[in-house]
């Protein structure tokens, strides 16, 4: 059986390119990810974890997902923040972030996270927006402290609707 397509018609598709890419033609667009980095804040803990692009971050490795909250009764509370860089001619700095809410049961290697909701967030800080809601005062510190020791400079330029959403 011939699996390709037909003569003539082109396929659309998601192009995840970055400044060294030259792809042109039909269905030419771009995301471009190297402006965010996914933070994972777990157990008062804020970390970059690269893997969480992906569903792979070490919290979610080996964790079967559900979209029902109520298959992880004993579940921690672990949170994905999408911080987004934005690049200036004066510099660097941050220029948004949003928080995704997960539930994780190591134990029975369950969790819980609803997919949509983390690839939305993730396309708000795309877009500069700050999504903070949920964070507690514990979580926030944590991520402000990590921007800071990451890149003080950064932090002082960030706007300060960035500032006051992280102040506790």
């Amino acid at each position: 059986m011939d699996n390709q397509e037909p003569q003539g018609k082109k396929q659309i598709a998601l192009n995840i390119i970055n400044s060294k890419s030259k792809h042109k033609g039909f269905g030419a667009g771009s995301i471009d990810l190297n402006s965010v980095s996914p933070v994972v804040i777990d157990r008062g803990e804020a970390k970059i974890e690269i893997g969480a692009m992906h569903a792979k971050s070490k919290v979610e490795r080996g964790i079967k997902f559900s979209a029902n909250r109520e298959d992880v009764p004993n579940g921690r509370q672990v949170w994905i923040v999408w911080v987004a860089v934005d690049r200036t001619a004066e510099g660097q700095h941050y220029g948004g972030m949003t928080a995704c809410e997960m539930l994780i049961d190591e134990e029975n290697k369950r969790g819980w996270k609803i997919l949509a909701d983390h690839v939305n967030k993730l396309d708000a800080a795309l877009k500069r927006k700050i999504i903070v809601d949920g964070l507690g005062a514990a979580e926030k510190t944590a991520l402000k402290e990590l921007l800071i020791a990451k890149n003080e400079e950064w932090w002082n330029d960030s706007p300060e609707e960035i500032k006051q959403a992280l102040e506790v």
